[in-house]
C-alpha cells in the first residue's frame, strides 16, 4: 500500500492517483509537471517522483519513477559511477550494432520564457500557471519567474520551418491565455532587464528537488566559496553571490538537429563553425542591472553563474562546466561524453537507473538515463543529445547558444539559418578540420558574443571579415542553397533568410534595438523606471510580432505607473558612490565634496568595508573651530563612525522612517559590509515630486 501526498499546487483536486505494482505512478487528467511527495506508510521510505516521460493510454499518463539527489557520500557516488559506465558501454554497443536511427533529419526546439508582473518585474507565479495547463509540454526552469515549453520532433522537409513557428505561436498563446488568469505577462527576452538582485534568494527558486540539489552540489565543488561574477564591456559588473540562482536571468530558444551516428562527428564540428555567425546576428541580451555589458551577455553570465572551479594560485588549468569545447571531435559522439566524464565531477544522481547493456543485448533501446542525468549537468554550447523517439535511439545537436526574441519569427529565422548554415557547409566542406582551426572557431564564438554584428570573423581559407559582410556575401547564399537541397518550401526559405538579410543590413539585432531605445530616454529619470519602459516597448513590439529590425528606436515616453520601480532601496539608490579612505585628509574630502557637489561621503578602510560617513555640515563645523594647518587630519578624526546603514532589500518606507527618526540625510547601502550604493534626502525630493505631479495628472482626469 502506496499513500500519495498531493498539494493542490501539484494537481488537480480531481485528479486520480494510482500506483503500479512496479511502482510508475499513474495520474489521470493531472496537472502535471511538478514533484509529487509520495511514500509507503513507512515515513523513512520516501520516494520522489517526477515527469519523466508520456505514454498515453487510455487518457491515462504514465509517469516513471525518478529519484533525483546531490551525491554526498562514497556509496551513492560508487553506484552512480557504475550505472554511467554501463550506460556509456551500452551505447558503443548500439554504435557498433547500428541501433542508432539514421537516414532521418528531424528538427525541434525548447522555448524559454519571463514571467512579468503588469509593471514589468519578474513575477514568480510559474508554479500557479502551469497548474492551469493541462499539457505535458509545458515545465518548470530554475527561477519561479521562468517557464519552458517543449515543442514536438518535426521531420526537417517541405513546411517544416513554418510548421516550427506554428507551433511556437499556438503554444506561446496558450501559455498567455494561462498566465493571464493569474495576471501575469510573457516576454521574450535573453536577459530580463528589470531583474534586480533581490529576485534572486533561493525563495524564487523553483520548489523541486532537483534545483536545490545541483545548487547544494555546486556549492560543494565550490568550497562552500562565494564565486565573483567579473563581465566587462561598455559598463563592467563586478559582483559576488553564493547560489545558482544568476543561471535563471537567462531565458533561451535552444534548437535540436537529428543526426546519424556515422555522421555525428563531422555535423558536430559543423555546428561549432555555424555557430558564431549565427550569434552574431542573433544577440538579444546587451543589459544586465541596467550595465552595458555583451551583446550576448547571457554567454558570459550563464558560463560564471554555474562555474564549479575554484579560485587557486596556480597554474593548473580546468574547465568550466559551461563550455564551447576545446577541440575538434575526430571519431563518435563517445568521444564528448567520455571527457567529458573525465573532467567534471558528478554533481546529482538517480535512482531509476536501468541495466542499459543488458536492455541493448536484448534488442531493446535503454533510456540511459545516468548518462542523461550527468550530460545534462555539462553545458556545452552545442550539446550532443542522446534520445529514444517512436521505439527508436537516435541522437542530436542541440544549439544552446540563441536567446529568446525578440519575437518568434526572429527566432524561427536564427533557426532557420543556423540549420541552413548545417546543410551548406557540410555540403561545401565535407570536413572543417582541414579548411580552419578550432581555436579560430573557437576566437569567432567570443568575439560574436561580445561584439554581435560589429565583430571581425575568421573564415575558410585563412580570410578574416567584417561580420556583416560575411553574413550576407556568402553566408546567407550558403544557407539558402542548403535548405533548398534538402526540399524546404523555397518561400519559407525566402521569408526567414530575408529577416537575417534585413536585420543585418540594418544592422538593429534585438541588443542593439535595446541599447539604442535605452540611450534615447532621459538619462535624470531613475534607472529602475527607465529599464521598466524599455521592457514595456519590447513587450508591446513583441506582441505585434514585427521582426525586431523594423523597431522603432525614437525615444520613449515613460507612461507606466512608477510607484513600484521605488519600492525598494536598491531600485533608485546611486551606486556610483564617491568614497575616501579613513587615512585620507580632511583637506582631500573637502575637495572631493566640492568638485563633486555631494553633501556626503561615505569612509572605507582598506579592506573596503564601510567605516563611517562624513557630512558636509560636519565639514563647516570642522573648520570653523579649527586652525587652517589642521586641513592634514584624517578623515577618521571627523568621520561618524558606524553610521545607520541599509540594506539594497530595505523597503522605501522604512528608509524613510529610518532618515525620519534619526534625523539624518543620508542613508549608505551596504551588502555584508561593503558599500554598494547611497540614498539622500534629495532622492526621496524627487520621489515626492513625481507622485505629486502624478496625483495632479489624475486630478486632471475627467471623471
Amino acid at each position: 500500500m502506496i499513500a500519495c501526498l498531493v498539494s493542490r499546487s501539484s494537481v488537480s483536486k480531481t485528479a486520480e492517483v494510482s500506483f503500479d505494482t512496479d511502482h510508475s505512478v499513474l495520474v489521470k487528467n493531472p496537472r502535471i509537471l511538478y514533484d509529487f511527495k509520495c511514500r509507503r506508510e513507512q515515513p523513512e521510505s520516501a520516494l520522489l517522483v517526477s515527469f519523466l516521460q508520456v505514454e498515453s493510454s487510455g487518457g491515462w499518463i504514465r509517469m516513471g519513477e525518478h529519484k533525483v539527489h546531490d551525491v554526498k557520500d562514497s556509496q551513492d557516488l560508487g553506484r552512480f559511477q557504475e550505472c554511467l559506465l554501463d550506460d556509456l558501454r551500452a551505447l558503443e554497443e548500439m554504435l557498433q550494432a547500428g541501433m542508432i536511427e539514421s537516414g532521418v533529419r528531424r528538427i525541434g526546439a525548447e522555448q524559454e520564457v519571463f514571467l512579468i508582473d503588469e509593471h514589468m518585474h519578474p513575477a514568480p507565479r510559474a508554479m500557479d500557471i502551469l497548474e492551469r495547463i493541462e499539457d505535458p509540454l509545458f515545465t518548470t526552469e530554475l527561477g519561479r519567474f521562468n517557464l519552458e515549453f517543449n515543442l514536438t520532433p518535426i521531420r526537417f522537409e517541405s513546411s517544416c520551418l513554418g510548421q516550427l513557428e506554428e507551433e511556437l505561436n499556438r503554444l506561446l498563446d496558450k501559455l498567455r491565455s494561462c498566465a493571464a488568469q493569474v495576471d501575469t505577462e510573457i516576454l521574450l527576452a535573453g536577459i530580463l532587464p528589470t531583474l534586480t538582485r533581490s529576485d534572486l534568494t533561493l525563495d524564487n527558486m523553483t520548489p523541486k528537488e532537483r534545483y536545490f540539489a545541483l545548487n547544494r552540489a555546486i556549492q560543494r565543488l565550490r568550497g562552500d566559496q562565494e564565486f565573483q561574477l567579473r563581465i566587462k564591456g561598455v559598463d563592467e559588473l563586478i559582483l559576488t553571490d553564493n547560489s545558482v540562482m544568476l543561471e535563471s536571468c537567462n531565458t533561451s530558444f535552444q534548437i535540436h538537429f537529428q543526426v546519424g551516428a556515422e555522421e555525428f562527428a563531422r555535423l558536430y564540428n559543423v555546428a561549432q563553425v555555424a555557430t558564431a555567425p549565427v550569434l552574431a546576428v542573433a544577440t538579444n541580451s546587451p543589459l544586465l542591472f541596467g550595465r552595458n555589458l555583451w551583446r550576448e551577455t547571457r554567454i558570459a553570465l550563464f558560463q560564471q553563474a554555474a562555474d564549479t572551479r575554484r579560485a587557486t594560485r596556480h597554474m593548473r588549468q580546468s574547465r568550466p562546466r559551461v563550455g564551447f569545447g576545446t577541440r575538434w571531435v575526430d571519431g563518435s559522439v563517445l568521444e564528448i561524453f567520455r571527457e567529458d566524464i573525465a573532467h567534471f565531477r558528478i554533481l546529482i544522481g538517480r535512482a531509476d537507473c536501468e541495466e542499459s547493456l543488458a536492455e541493448v543485448r536484448q534488442g531493446r533501446p535503454p533510456k540511459l538515463t545516468a548518462l542523461q542525468s550527468f550530460n545534462g549537468s555539462v553545458y556545452r554550447w552545442n550539446r550532443p543529445c542522446y534520445g529514444v523517439h517512436e521505439g527508436q535511439a537516435h541522437l542530436r545537436i542541440e544549439n544552446r547558444v540563441l536567446p529568446a526574441g525578440p519575437t518568434i519569427a526572429d527566432q524561427v529565422a536564427n533557426a532557420a539559418f543556423f540549420f541552413g548554415l548545417m546543410c551548406g557547409i557540410s555540403d561545401q566542406y565535407p570536413d572543417v578540420r582541414r579548411d580552419i582551426a578550432f581555436d579560430e572557431v573557437k576566437a569567432n564564438f567570443v568575439a560574436a558574443a561580445r561584439m554581435g554584428l560589429q565583430t571581425q570573423l575568421s573564415w575558410f581559407g585563412g580570410v578574416t571579415l567584417p561580420a556583416q559582410d560575411l553574413i550576407l556575401e556568402e553566408l546567407i547564399p550558403l544557407a539558402r542553397e542548403g535548405l533548398q537541397r534538402r526540399g524546404i518550401l523555397a518561400d519559407q526559405v525566402g521569408h526567414y533568410l530575408d529577416i537575417i538579410a534585413e536585420r543585418t543590413r540594418t544592422r538593429q539585432t534585438g541588443s542593439i534595438w535595446l541599447l539604442k531605445t535605452f540611450a534615447a530616454m532621459d538619462r535624470q529619470a531613475p534607472l529602475a523606471e527607465r529599464l521598466a519602459t524599455l521592457t514595456a516597448e519590447a513587450a508591446r513590439n513583441q506582441k505585434e510580432g514585427k521582426p525586431a529590425h523594423g523597431w522603432p528606436c525614437s525615444q520613449v515616453i515613460p507612461n507606466l505607473h512608477w510607484t513600484p520601480n521605488f519600492l525598494r532601496v536598491e531600485q533608485y539608490m546611486t551606486t556610483d558612490v564617491f568614497t575616501v579612505s579613513e587615512n585620507e585628509t580632511v583637506h582631500l574630502v573637502a575637495n572631493v565634496m566640492n568638485w563633486q557637489r555631494i553633501r556626503h561621503i561615505p569612509v572605507e578602510n582598506e579592506q573596503g568595508e564601510l567605516v563611517g560617513l562624513i557630512s558636509y555640515r560636519s565639514l563647516l563645523r570642522f573648520f570653523s573651530r579649527e586652525p587652517e594647518s589642521s586641513k592634514s587630519t584624517p578623515a577618521r578624526d571627523i568621520m561618524i563612525a558606524q553610521p545607520i546603514t541599509v540594506e539594497p532589500e530595505t523597503a522605501t518606507l522604512d528608509a524613510i522612517d529610518l532618515m525620519t527618526r534619526h534625523q539624518i540625510g543620508c542613508l549608505p547601502v551596504v551588502k555584508q559590509g561593503r558599500l554598494v550604493g547611497i540614498i539622500t534626502e534629495r532622492d526621496f525630493m524627487r520621489v515626492s515630486r513625481e507622485l505629486f505631479c502624478q496625483q495632479l495628472q489624475v486630478g486632471k482626469q475627467p471623471s
